[in-house]
């Protein structure tokens, strides 16, 4: 199989891509559920509880990156996997029987989202390089596009079911639903060919493991051009569950089916974005920056869109960009790293990216709160620009970026021979580090 979807030819990955969108479909309906359960039933729409509920999510992405980063490097990432994917469906099982039964409070929801946001805090990174032992090296970038694809997907789907089950059944059956659906992406890692899995050097086991991550991304000037854009639009643009919660029920008066459809709206710009990127040989930092300033644009015409419809409509945009930026990124730096360095180094980036959202999220909630949804969309469209002007910064210094007038049109160039994939070393057998399928 070639082009968009050629990673679909090898077994293991299909496999876990057809176990994993059953789970990101149950995730997108959890999360779905959890916001509205916070904003209409533990809270009269209180956007700064919901901030809360989100930083604690994601605190755990900074406080456990010393150890996050470490297991995806010197673990075996598939046995890790199956410990997050189990811990994270009883955590969905328990706010489940607390939501049914009625006894749920609002700290409730407070200590399952902390426990939810640690046991992600080691999936993450490990699933985000796992993608690099299912398949080659020449398939990297394809693979992660189409992971990416297969969550937005999911996000599509999720939303809009949990939307209708929620009128139908309450929250806390959607929260059960999710807990089995776990299930399949056990199953599929369970049944991978693990012989076929594409063995990496692990790190050597020694410490100062994470400040060598640092190191390595301090003298790499493309490494912290990506890190600081990360953070910006991580820490204030990426706070889609408060921006469209808020605008669907303060500003447009919106139920629980009206608001999973807007999350659902979104995720279509974020499959078109994600397919995009899977057609592309190679990522550049060009399109890092085209999609960071579509993302800050959309978010500023969505603030002041009139109607439901028209919002929707911006949503698509910002998920198109925003899936364009994330993907580009995260290809970069896993296809730029050395294959012993990238469990790392992908924990600092999403600890950097999703770390900052406990910062980012009581901001924009309170700013939602205090002066109305729409100025908290301001806030990431301003962040959204911020990272393309830095962006845009690091191509003139490191890149030679060039703007001249050729045949009457603006054209832009730089000198991209800086970027170079790194080519996986297959394991030594007599070699001093240990070896292992992941």
């Amino acid at each position: 199989m070639n082009g968009m979807f050629r990673s679909l030819a090898i077994y293991n990955y299909r496999l876990w891509a057809g176990g994993a969108i059953v789970s990101n479909i149950g995730t997108w309906m959890q999360r779905t559920a959890q916001d509205w359960l916070v904003l209409t039933q533990l809270t009269r729409h209180n956007a700064t509880a919901l901030g809360v509920v989100i930083a604690l999510q994601f605190a755990p992405q900074l406080l456990l990156l010393p150890l996050t980063g470490f297991a995806a490097d010197h673990f075996d990432r598939r046995k890790l996997l199956m410990v997050t994917q189990a811990a994270l469906g009883i955590l969905a099982l328990g706010l489940g029987v607390l939501t049914v039964t009625g006894w749920v409070q609002l700290w409730h929801v407070y200590v399952f989202a902390f426990l939810l946001g640690a046991a992600a805090a080691f999936d993450t990174p490990a699933r985000q390089t796992f993608v690099s032992d299912l398949v080659g090296e020449a398939d990297l970038s394809n693979a992660v596009a189409l992971n990416s694809t297969s969550f937005n997907a999911a996000r599509m789907i999720g939303p809009a079911v949990a939307g209708g089950l929620i009128a139908i059944i309450g929250t806390g059956w959607v929260f059960l639903l999710n807990a089995a659906s776990f299930i399949a992406v056990l199953g599929a890692l369970l049944l991978l060919r693990t012989g076929e899995l594409h063995a990496s050097l692990r790190a050597p086991r020694s410490r100062g493991g994470l400040a060598e991550g640092f190191r390595y991304i301090w003298q790499r000037p493309d490494l912290r051009m990506g890190m600081l854009m990360f953070f910006l639009i991580g820490t204030f643009g990426l706070n889609f569950p408060i921006f469209i919660s808020t605008m669907s029920v303060t500003i447009f008066h919106a139920g629980a089916n009206q608001y999973g459809f807007l999350t659902s709206t979104m995720a279509i710009g974020s499959i078109a974005g994600a397919l995009l990127a899977a057609r592309r040989e190679k990522p550049n930092i060009a399109l890092l920056c085209v999609g960071a300033a579509i993302f800050g644009s959309g978010l500023a015409l969505a603030a002041v869109m009139p109607d439901y419809l028209l919002f929707s409509v911006m949503l698509v945009i910002i998920g198109m960009s925003a899936q364009t930026f994330t993907t580009t990124a995260s290809s970069l730096v896993q296809l730029s790293t050395e294959p012993a360095m990238r469990g790392r180094v992908m924990a600092i980036l999403l600890a950097i990216a999703l770390g900052g959202t406990p910062i980012g999220s009581p901001v924009v909630g309170w700013v939602a709160d205090r002066f109305g949804p729409r100025w908290a969309l301001g806030i990431g469209a301003l962040a959204g620009v911020g990272a393309a002007i830095i962006g845009v910064y690091f191509l003139a210094r490191y890149r030679h970026l060039r703007i001249g007038r050729v045949d009457g049109r603006i054209r832009c160039s730089f000198d991209d021979s800086e970027f170079t994939v790194v080519q996986r070393v297959r394991p030594n057998p007599d070699a001093d580090l240990p070896s292992g399928r992941g």
